[in-house]
């Protein structure tokens, strides 16, 4: 029995997206843009956007953010880097921008997890580290002050 045209259409396009998420998982470090992906994959960027956003939640620029801010806390949490050398080791170009979307995504500023979270993971084995403090997506982290009506 074999697959509908339709269905192998939309198993194709969702193996092309996956190999857009693990280029972004694996060089997340290097200067990725949705253009450069998109070609890799012989897409235009507006429809790897839209069906990345489809298939995963979020856009593909979101989605390397996050990936970016984990591993970004995993360097943090060390404490042997500053800030700023830890924005470039994970990709970012700018430390406005990368303070601003860490900040959403973990809830504090890079500056200060750096200096709370290697207190807190003391004596935790690092990969179980990673899963507790995992970043929260699309802006869901909680307010940490009152909210003003």
């Amino acid at each position: 029995m074999t697959a509908r045209p339709d269905e192998t259409e939309h198993l194709r396009a969702l193996a092309r997206l996956r190999r857009v998420r693990d280029r972004m998982d694996r060089e997340y470090a290097k200067p990725l843009d949705v253009e450069a992906l998109a070609r890799g994959v012989h897409m235009s960027a507006g429809h790897l956007s839209r069906a990345f956003r489809a298939a995963y939640g979020e856009s593909p620029y979101s989605y390397l953010m996050t990936r970016r801010i984990e591993r970004a806390m995993a360097l943090l949490r060390r404490g042997d880097l500053s800030v700023t050398e830890v924005c470039f080791a994970v990709g970012c170009s700018s430390l406005g921008t990368f303070s601003t979307r860490f900040t959403e995504l973990v809830g504090v500023p890079p500056s200060v997890y750096r200096r709370e979270a290697g207190e807190a993971t003391n004596g935790i084995p690092s990969c179980v580290a990673t899963q507790v403090t995992r970043p929260v997506r699309n802006r869901e982290a909680p307010a940490t002050g009152p909210v003003l009506a």
